[in-house]
């Protein structure tokens, strides 16, 4: 068998500043064959005795093999699915604790062959450092020395490691601590703890890394939280809705991605039902519960009619977007399984019917979650702990104007800084420089509004810098030629202390043109209907998306994986919906809440530079569309495409660029290699294309390239 040994880099967003002899990441080395002929012979041998001869013949030390053989929490996650390819994931254990970041991924064939495999193991010292503190000073360190719970994190459970503390109403599930072992850059192996809180407002899920000594060495955030805006797919493309079938229960259970159908049995609410795979519900007063009320339903039929001209707020409307919500997330679960995201890949459900994986973790869906307003998230724990999405209702457009003279232009808001009311604010109109304001604005702005034009940074940095040169009001006016399309900005950052707002590109010419005259920017009143999320299948499709990547491929942190995962929760939407365009109900906005339609998207791997996850992400959106493209050109479909991008995480590292994942999907089709390539050099990601990533800055050397003799 002629073999190759890939090194590929496993890139990681450090939230901290971390000095040179604390935690690293190593790099994750991928085996596979040049022929994608078997690694190893046909064999009998459990999948982890088969692991543990390859990587012995490969120079790792006996002791160093022997830390793979006893598995975590939920067990060896192996099983057969319809291709014939078996599956493999465990950690890397040493004297019973777990080695942070270290894992082994393989893939084995029908004759037991090892034919892929993904190892992040690192080398067992002789002598391990203690801890020199416990669980208790471990949680304080991850919480901050002033956070209200610290000061009685009370101990209330201890399984298999895991210590869980009661620490007051602040958090949606009690913190858990688990000792681990952190693996350093001169070598040494040092006892840590892996520190897990999850909020009860913002759905914030965080894994924090502590060091022996309490210092924090990684800060891993699980939850993303996203710009974006059933209905089968929304109410602005069908003009009624329709009324369709959960699947039938199945005996036996076989293969079929939910045997026990939807629905449990028993009574439901309106605005709480609950399945093996997703327990949707109503949340707006924000408490992380569903909400009392509704209406019981005992036959299993939840028929509430949309009421479109009608606030969202509305009893019909809520059930409504209960019962939508709870579709959209069982739909998807159903065709991801079929794809390959089943109970060995750690997908969600209560019961896993004894088919791998851990059980007891569908979805928390929320619907119409008081907690926020023109965004959505997904929070993602491990294996056995039910995940949680949040939905949120959206800003009606235009929900702002922009007053000069005798005219009025539409406006959106902003999700920062302070709100405004019918009044709004007064004063001189001022271009600014640079014009995009990404950078120190040299313009002296005080008292006046500034007009900057939208570009390649966050919208909270444009108005920050004009805020700091003096601006009590910002106009941010898309730069795109014909861009008049209004869209809410997102972002966060509590040091904003000015009101902002978003016109379109002809709108924003004619507001630089009346500089330095007076401008008043203000909110509409009577305000507009809001728009629910939950009856938009591109914001919930994405959001499961990012269950989907955290659990199959693993950490999808920092600036270049946060941005595959904000791309491929994309590719995800535009996949299942055929449609090139993100969130256009939810921002009520036709061109969606992306920068361009994804059928002529402009930008390349090269543009990627770690200013923003979900604007870098984008240009993995358009990878995925092309991909669509051409499958369907080919005689294929989005069911095939979905195939090869879910079996394709089986052969991706931790924490990807954009390389790594296109090789993934490589490695999972034999017969669509010209497809794989022919997309992802068109973006750039073509032979030898390379990346790197240091802090939050990343560094891309595009390719265009397919390599000789993949295409005919």
């Amino acid at each position: 068998m002629n073999q190759i040994r890939r090194s590929l880099p496993v890139v990681l967003f450090l939230m901290v500043v971390l000095p040179m002899s604390a935690w690293e990441r190593r790099p994750a080395q991928i085996h596979s064959s040049d022929d994608r002929g078997a690694l190893t012979f046909p064999s009998t041998e459990s999948p982890t005795a088969v692991v543990a001869q390859f990587l012995a013949q490969r120079g790792h030390d006996a002791v160093t093999v022997r830390s793979i053989a006893a598995p975590r929490r939920g067990g060896i996650a192996t099983q057969s699915v319809s291709d014939g390819i078996a599956s493999l994931r465990i950690d890397q254990r040493v004297n019973g604790l777990v080695v942070y970041g270290s894992y082994v991924k393989g893939a084995f064939n029908e004759q037991g062959q090892l034919v892929h495999l993904i190892e992040n193991l690192v080398p067992v010292p002789s002598e391990i450092r203690p801890a020199r503190i416990a669980e208790e000073e471990a949680l304080r360190a991850a919480l901050g020395r002033n956070h209200p719970a610290v000061a009685f994190p009370d101990r209330v459970g201890r399984e298999d490691g895991l210590v869980t503390f009661r620490a007051g109403g602040f958090f949606y599930a009690e913190p858990k601590v688990e000792r681990v072992l952190v693996s350093m850059a001169d070598g040494s192996l040092n006892e840590g703890f892996l520190v897990e809180t999850w909020t009860r407002r913002k759905n914030i899920l965080t894994h924090t890394l502590v060091s022996g000594e309490g210092d924090i060495l990684n800060v891993e955030l699980r939850t993303n939280t996203d710009q974006y805006f059933v209905y089968i797919e929304d109410p602005g493309k069908e003009a009624a809705q329709t009324l369709v079938s959960g699947p039938a229960s199945v005996t036996p259970v076989g293969t079929n991605p939910s045997p026990n159908g939807w629905l449990n049995s028993g009574t439901h609410k309106t605005i709480l039902i609950t399945g093996n795979n997703v327990r949707a519900y109503l949340d707006a007063v924000s408490n992380n519960s569903p909400d009392s009320g509704g209406s019981n339903v005992t036959t299993g039929v939840f028929n509430t009619v949309h009421n479109r001209t009608a606030a969202p707020s509305t009893t019909a409307n809520r059930a409504v977007a209960v019962q939508n919500l709870f579709y959209l997330n069982n739909r998807l679960h159903d065709v991801l399984y079929v794809a390959g995201f089943n109970e060995s890949e750690m997908n969600f459900q209560e019961n896993n019917f004894s088919r791998g994986g851990a059980g007891s973790d569908s979805v928390n869906a929320e619907a119409q979650d008081g907690g926020g307003i023109d965004n959505a998230n997904f929070a993602t724990p491990g294996d056995g702990q039910n995940p949680r999405m949040q939905m949120y209702l959206w800003t009606g457009k235009p929900s702002h104007q922009v007053v000069i003279g005798a005219t009025t232009y539409p406006a959106a808001g902003a999700a920062f800084g302070p709100a405004l009311n019918g009044t709004g604010r007064t004063g001189a109109l001022s271009l600014t420089s640079p014009a995009e304001g990404c950078t120190a604005i040299s313009t002296t702005l005080t008292g006046k509004i500034a007009i900057i034009d939208r570009g390649t940074c966050d919208f909270t940095v444009k108005v920050k810098n004009a805020q700091l040169k003096g601006a009590i009001g910002v106009i941010v006016a898309n730069h795109a030629a014909g861009g008049n399309s209004l869209m809410t900005m997102g972002g966060t950052d509590a040091t904003i202390t000015i009101p902002s707002v978003f016109v379109g590109q002809s709108d924003g010419a004619a507001a630089k043109a009346a500089v330095p005259g007076n401008s008043t920017i203000r909110l509409t009143t009577p305000a507009p209907l809001q728009r629910d999320g939950d009856l938009d299948a591109d914001i919930v499709f994405h959001e499961y998306g990012h269950g989907l990547t955290w659990r199959m491929i693993g950490n999808m942190s920092g600036p270049m994986s946060g941005a595959i995962g904000e791309g491929m929760s994309d590719v995800l939407a535009v996949v299942m919906d055929g449609d090139d365009r993100m969130g256009e109900y939810s921002s009520s906005n036709p061109v969606g809440i992306r920068s361009a339609p994804y059928d002529t998207y402009p930008r390349t791997y090269g543009d990627v530079a770690g200013t923003a996850v979900h604007f870098d992400g984008e240009v993995y959106g358009a990878i995925g569309w092309r991909l669509l493209q051409l499958y369907l050109a080919a005689g294929l479909t989005n069911t095939d495409l979905l195939r090869d991008l879910v079996q394709g995480m089986r052969f991706t590292p931790a924490a990807p660029n954009f390389q790594q994942m296109r090789d993934g999907i490589l490695a999972a089709t034999t017969t669509n290699d010209c497809k794989v390539w022919t997309a992802f050099a068109q973006y750039g990601v073509g032979n030898g294309a390379t990346s790197s990533v240091s802090g939050s800055v990343v560094t891309v050397n595009e390719s265009f390239t397919i390599p000789a003799g993949v295409c005919p």
